[in-house]
């Protein structure tokens, strides 16, 4: 009989405690909730693309087939190539650099004369790095190519100079 009074006593006491905590008694149990868009985070972009180069002789006449041109002592042939460089990005700016120039040389050395690539913007040398842009920019490779009017002889007839593959790369940088 005790035990009964105990536990209807310790009952009541729980449904009351009950219905205070969540049934509309003098609890409150506040809430508050915000929220914010912080937006999409988007990639910038570094590419290089080649257009197809073109050679010309020493007045600047464009040669349409190089394979098909024979080089005599004292012709001075250039070669040029466009790079089309996109650089997207707030911190963007890359270097832009050239590889693979590695030449099968058959004419005697002291023959021939070849410039290293120049890459030039316009008509300024490239200052690396470059740094980004609304829009693309244009890189210009030139090499020239000279078989030297001091050549003698039957010297260094039906050679071949390949200049084989030549990469351009851009390699990002932290921007100045």
């Amino acid at each position: 009989m005790k035990n009964s009074t105990l536990i209807k006593g310790s009952a009541a006491i729980a449904l009351g405690a009950a219905l205070l905590l969540g049934g509309g008694g003098t609890l409150a149990n506040w809430n508050a909730e915000a929220s914010t868009a912080p937006g999409t985070i988007v990639s910038g972009d570094l590419d290089v693309q080649t257009a197809t180069g073109t050679w010309a002789d020493r007045n600047g006449t464009t040669i349409p087939d190089i394979k098909a041109y024979k080089v005599v002592p004292g012709d001075k042939l250039t070669f040029k190539q466009d790079l089309t460089v996109t650089l997207h990005g707030d911190k963007m700016a890359a270097n832009v650099t050239t590889a693979g120039v590695t030449p099968t040389n058959g004419f005697t050395a002291t023959n021939v004369s070849v410039s290293p690539v120049a890459l030039t913007v316009g008509s300024a040398a490239l200052a690396n790095p470059l740094v980004a842009a609304a829009g693309t920019q244009t890189v210009t490779a030139t090499v020239s190519f000279e078989f030297l009017s001091s050549t003698t002889g039957r010297t260094d007839v039906n050679k071949s100079y390949n200049f084989n593959d030549v990469a351009f790369q851009l390699t990002q940088v932290a921007k100045p």
